[in-house]
């Protein structure tokens, strides 16, 4: 029953981190490293598959193995964070969506910035 749970999450964490690649706000990378715990307690095959993704397999080992981002990587991750939400916030009407995007956008770059910097 766990191990299909996990197997479920899996997937869906992975769907919507592929779906986060072309859509703004949705985050890729914690989806992604959702999948990865999931299929790493759930199947084998699936994990293996994930982490040896042309797209994935480095992020995945560094978090795996080291427990950071690649400098590069973190670089991009602080680029495309700003400018998702900026152009969120520039295109909602409402000023309490705005504030409340502005909050989001600071906790997650508070919590890149937490993240262990690996060298390139």
């Amino acid at each position: 029953m766990t191990r299909g749970l996990l197997l479920l999450i899996g997937c869906l964490s992975l769907a919507l981190g592929l779906i986060g690649i072309f859509v703004p706000l949705l985050p890729t990378v914690p989806f992604i490293l959702l999948a990865s715990f999931c299929f790493a307690r759930s199947s084998q095959r699936l994990h293996q598959w994930l982490i040896s993704h042309p797209w994935f397999a480095q992020a995945l080992q560094d978090w795996e193995e080291q427990g950071g981002i690649r400098k590069d990587l973190k670089r991009k991750a602080y680029i495309m964070t700003s400018l998702s939400f900026m152009v969120s916030i520039v295109l909602v009407p409402l000023l309490w969506v705005k504030l409340m995007l502005l909050g989001m956008c600071l906790a997650l770059l508070l919590y890149l910035w937490r993240v262990p910097e690996l060298d390139d």
